[in-house]
């Protein structure tokens, strides 16, 4: 059977956009695509499918596109890719290796760039296909270091480097790198700020909104702006305003007129992963647009945080309870509150969908802290009471002397499976020194039948140890795992952090303030 059934890959990135908004058409899509289906016209292959990433990074393989072809490549879907270079498919040296020279070959898969002459049919030109993977990436480094310099200067000079602006500004139409006020938006930053002065809360404020119907930001940028604007933390059910919003507009300077930048930065060039730099090093330049608020009313919210700041964390250490808390009935999580009820002080949980959005959404739940850690504590007691005796305490002993024994032999199949990698380590390299002529046809029979025999015999061993592992496993008790999981809780008086995340999945708090527990492992009595 002729292997020709072809399909073409298209990329187009941001640097070549750029070159299209001046007059430069050679790197278009459509013009990759006529120069890929001549070729393949040329060669008699048949085309059964295209793949396109416009604006997208050679640097990375989640590019949709790349990535429908990838999924469609281990289906069998095609037997060759072509494309314009090799940089179209990847600038990335550890993509090309592991897919042109790994993943493509052992799938059955040819590649063609058409205009540098790369072919993974020639083995001849490995070697050059290496070389041109470091270029092309040695020319991203470049590029980004070229970007990196370029995009600190512009912030060190004021211009807004933003995809999106913040809510309550929008790009001025003459110059894209400007803030101007949206007034619509700015109306409500400037009641966020007044409601927050007055003594409202930030939930409380989010709690207004969300009861008024005024459009979250993304939800406004969206349906009123017309902005093509992704929030990833958005929920496709998130409607209402949260804590966490209120919290980012009181915090952000954009509102007094300073532009803040380069907060964050990359871990690599190559990769999308960054980190949070301290506050010191971001680039703020002043009085750069007009301001939504005064710079003393900025500053008293500030001031006034950070009194309540302090006055909440003087109410006590992290909740033990702090991942795991949530309202049994819109099940989303609880959060911590503290309020005066007379003359002692309230602290406990409640029900964030309340907190945030109101009572016509859900009730409170709420739940006294000290009341809830009493609870629990004599949960996890009922629990060690029902089901550990003397006899039980006695049997541990025993399954501690099992358990060194499966540890030995759990140790030795992983020294097992880590031979046998090895193993098919030196043979995949027996075959390539083979295709190379590094070593003859006769040599490569034979250490091929000497692998493959040592694999054999070593995946018998690793078969024969998992069985002995898995009959010691069987002959024990479905209790064991309860039995030794709350040993060291018999006579625990005192309900701690460790604890709770060691052996509870969930708790869930009901409207009269009872909870529901879901222990990390099933009761056997119970």
């Amino acid at each position: 059977m002729e292997k020709n059934r072809a399909v073409l890959y298209l990329r187009l990135s941001k640097e070549d956009k750029d070159k299209l908004t001046d007059g430069d058409d050679s790197a278009s899509i459509q013009n990759q695509r006529l120069l890929l289906r001549d070729y393949a016209g040329r060669n008699h292959f048949r085309i059964v499918k295209e793949y396109s990433d416009d604006d997208e990074s050679g640097l990375y393989d989640t590019r949709p596109g790349f990535e429908r072809m990838l999924r469609d490549a281990g289906a069998g879907v095609f037997d060759l890719v072509i494309a314009k270079s090799q940089s179209r498919f990847s600038r990335n040296m550890e993509h090309i290796e592991r897919y042109l020279h790994h993943d493509f070959p052992n799938l059955g898969i040819r590649f063609i760039g058409v205009v540098d002459g790369t072919d993974t049919a020639d083995i001849r030109n490995k070697k050059s296909r290496q070389i041109n993977g470091l270029v092309n990436e040695w020319y991203c480094e470049d590029l980004s270091a070229n970007i990196r310099s370029a995009f600190r200067a512009k912030m060190q000079e004021g211009q807004y480097l933003g995809a999106s602006c913040p809510y309550g500004y929008v790009k001025d139409p003459k110059d894209h790198n400007h803030l101007v006020i949206d007034a619509y938006a700015a109306g409500i930053v400037r009641r966020i700020f007044g409601l927050y002065l007055k003594g409202y809360g930030k939930a409380k404020i989010a709690r207004v909104l969300t009861e008024e119907g005024v459009l979250i930001p993304s939800i406004y940028k969206r349906e009123v702006l017309g902005v093509n604007y992704h929030n990833p933390h958005e929920l496709g059910t998130t409607r209402g305003w949260s804590y966490q919003t209120v919290h980012t507009i009181l915090n952000n300077e954009v509102y007094i007129g300073n532009v803040v930048q380069s907060k964050y930065r990359n871990l690599s060039y190559k990769d999308k992963k960054h980190i949070r730099k301290p506050k010191e090093q971001w680039i703020c330049v002043t009085g750069m647009h007009e301001a939504v608020i005064e710079a003393d009313t900025y500053k008293a919210a500030q001031e006034r945080q950070r009194i309540r700041t302090k006055a909440v964390s003087a109410e006590g250490a992290e909740s033990v309870f702090a991942g795991i808390i949530y309202c049994a009935d819109c099940k989303h999580a609880m959060v911590r509150m503290y309020e005066r009820r007379g003359e002692r002080r309230f602290a406990g949980y409640c029900c964030k969908t309340y907190k945030t959005q109101g009572k016509k959404m859900c009730t409170s739940h709420a739940v006294d802290y000290v009341q809830l850690k009493t609870a629990v504590l004599k949960s996890v007691q009922n629990e060690a009471g029902n089901i550990l005796t003397r006899e039980d305490i006695a049997y541990l002993d025993q399954l501690d002397c099992a358990g060194r024994m499966n540890r030995d032999c759990q140790a030795q199949i992983d020294f097992l499976e880590k031979e046998i990698e090895r193993k098919e380590r030196y043979k995949k390299k027996t075959y390539r020194n083979y295709l190379e002529e590094l070593i003859s046809k006769d040599d490569y029979a034979a250490y091929t039948r000497e692998f493959e025999a040592d694999i054999i015999s070593l995946r018998k061993k690793a078969e024969d140890l998992a069985i002995q592992l898995d009959d010691r496993g069987k002959a024990g008790s479905p209790k064991d795992e309860w039995i030794k999981r709350f040993k060291d809780y018999i006579d625990v008086d005192e309900l701690t952090r460790e604890m709770v995340l060691e052996m509870i999945e969930r708790i869930e708090v009901n409207e009269d303030g009872s909870v529901c527990i879901w222990y990390k492992f099933r009761n056997p009595n119970g």
